[in-house]
C-alpha cells in the first residue's frame, strides 16, 4: 500500500505475526511484496503484516487496525511480545528503497513493536485478503523474508508456544465447537511435539471452561466423538485458579 502523503511517524511501525490453524498446519498470514528497483530488478518476495503508526496512534491501536484491515474482523487476540530498535536493522538497500517510495519519506531507521495474533481462519473474510496480497504460509515453509521478518516469526511462534502452555488461548484458533482430538492436535503442532492421549485427555477435562456438548461427530469411520465448547465467560471467573497446560 502506497502510504505517501499519509500523517505517518516514519521512524516507529508495528508487526503483525497472524497465526492460524487448518488441515492441522499452523499457519501464519504473509503480504507479498512486488516491485521495480531503481536499477530495474522486479522484487517478488514476501513479508509481515504491519504499518507505520500515525501521529497520534496509539501502538496497541495500530496494531488493532492493520489486523483488521487484512483480515475484517475486531476484538481478536493480540499480544505485543518485542520491541526491535538496532541502528543497523533497516540496512538492506532493497528494503530501504521500498520503504522510501511506499511512503514518500526518507527512511534510515526504524523502531518496531511487534505482536502476535491469533484468529480463527474460517472467520476472516477472504476478500480483504486478496486486496491486500495476503496469503496463509505453513509457519515450516515460510520462505525468505523483507528485512528482520524471518526473525520476528520466530521470536513470535517461541512466545505463542510459551503462552499456550500458561494460558487457554489455543481456542483462538479453532472453531466454536471441536474435539478432544482436534484440540490435542492443535497443541502437538504448535508445541512441536507428541503428547499422551490419556494424559492430555484427563488434564483438560479437568477444565472448568471446557464444555461437554450433547452433539457428536457425524459421518466418521472410527467412533464418533463428542464436540466441546470454550466458556470464556467461566474461564476469566476462575482464571486465577488455573494452572496452565503443563504436559
Amino acid at each position: 500500500m502506497n502510504q505517501s502523503g499519509r500523517n505517518i511517524n516514519p521512524h516507529i511501525s508495528v508487526d503483525c505475526v497472524i497465526f492460524g490453524f487448518s488441515t492441522n498446519q499452523l499457519k501464519v498470514l504473509l503480504i507479498r511484496r512486488a516491485f521495480t528497483e531503481s536499477s530495474g530488478k522486479h522484487i517478488n518476495d514476501h513479508k509481515l503484516p504491519g504499518d507505520f503508526i500515525t501521529l497520534n496512534e496509539d501502538l496497541d491501536l495500530a496494531a488493532s487496525r492493520t489486523l483488521e484491515e487484512l483480515t475484517g474482523l475486531k476484538d481478536i487476540y493480540l499480544q505485543q511480545f518485542i520491541f526491535l530498535g538496532k541502528p543497523d536493522r533497516i540496512s538492506n538497500p532493497m528494503d530501504i528503497e521500498w520503504l522510501n517510495a511506499t511512503t514518500g519519506h526518507k527512511i534510515q531507521r526504524v523502531v518496531t513493536a511487534a505482536y502476535f495474533s491469533l484468529i480463527n481462519i474460517t472467520d476472516t473474510n477472504s476478500a480483504f485478503a486478496i486486496k491486500n496480497n495476503a496469503t496463509w504460509i505453513d509457519v515450516k515453509q515460510v520462505p525468505n523474508l523483507a528485512f528482520d521478518h524471518g526473525t520476528i516469526i520466530c521470536t513470535g511462534l517461541a512466545h505463542l508456544q510459551l503462552a499456550l502452555r500458561n494460558e487457554p488461548i489455543g481456542f483462538e484458533l479453532l472453531p466454536e465447537k471441536f474435539t478432544i482430538r482436534e484440540l490435542q492436535t492443535l497443541y502437538e503442532v504448535i508445541l512441536d511435539c507428541t503428547l499422551d492421549n490419556r494424559n492430555f485427555r484427563k488434564k483438560i477435562l479437568k477444565s472448568s471452561y471446557l464444555v461437554q456438548l450433547e452433539e457428536k461427530q457425524r459421518g466418521v469411520a472410527h467412533k464418533p466423538a463428542y464436540y466441546y465448547s470454550f466458556d470464556r465467560k467461566i474461564y476469566e471467573k476462575h482464571k486465577k485458579e488455573s494452572l496452565g497446560f503443563n504436559f
